[in-house]
């Protein structure tokens, strides 16, 4: 975290971008207590920034608080995890149906961008890139003008499970994997299929909570 701010009313938004980008390449992992001040330091910012940076990420659940004790990156136990996952497949088959009719060309090469960009990232080894493109594909294919809350809550939930989705990425396997299954699901989207489609939905999240269970099993 060493680029410095990029000018005046932009520094708390350049605090909560570095925070993120530090939760998800692995720099704070689950747990790990945040040390303001050094974090301020490496982002070039005063400590202020960041300390409402961290209230944002707390309201998502990526950090918690605990009195006199400071900012941690949110741990989740694996009950945990699966909760939200369960949540997300109710709220994603819902967005993913309703959105399928509404895809047109224009979405459906912004999706298949993100795919390659998948694709280039995971051959690279890139994590923060996947997960960058990954959350992209993802949320063109659920996203449509009549879903405004139930994608504030999707988001909600990927946000508090950041941490978490890296995690498996540091995979190369599993970086294969996430590829393999965009290509399943794109294929879904052009038959517009949409049980197809939220049955290939179902696999990609249960086969990454599957990975997690067994990482947090090993942690």
């Amino acid at each position: 975290m060493s680029t410095a701010a990029t000018g005046p009313g932009t520094t708390q938004q350049h605090a909560l971008d570095g925070l993120r980008r530090a939760i998800v390449a692995g720099e704070l992992r689950p747990g790990q207590r945040v040390a303001q001040e050094e974090v301020a330091q490496g982002l070039g910012v005063s400590i202020a920034p960041v300390r409402e940076a961290l209230r944002v990420l707390e309201q998502e659940g990526q950090v918690t608080y605990f009195p006199r004790r400071g900012y941690f990156v949110t741990e989740l136990r694996i009950a945990d995890l699966t909760e939200i996952y369960e949540l997300r497949d109710v709220l994603e088959e819902r967005a993913a149906r309703r959105a399928l009719p509404t895809l047109d060309e224009d979405a459906l090469q912004r999706i298949e961008l993100a795919a390659r960009d998948c694709v280039s990232a995971a051959e690279a080894g890139d994590v923060a890139a996947e997960l960058q493109a990954n959350r992209r594909f993802h949320f063109a294919i659920l996203k449509s003008p009549e879903q405004v809350h139930a994608m504030r809550v999707i988001r909600l939930l990927w946000d508090s499970t950041e941490a978490y989705r890296a995690m498996y990425y540091n995979s190369p396997e599993e970086r294969r994997a996430t590829v393999d299954a965009h290509e399943r699901i794109v294929a879904a989207i052009h038959r517009r299929d949409a049980d197809a489609l939220v049955a290939e939905l179902r696999a990609h999240r249960d086969r990454a909570l599957e990975v997690l269970d067994g990482i947090l099993a090993t942690d």
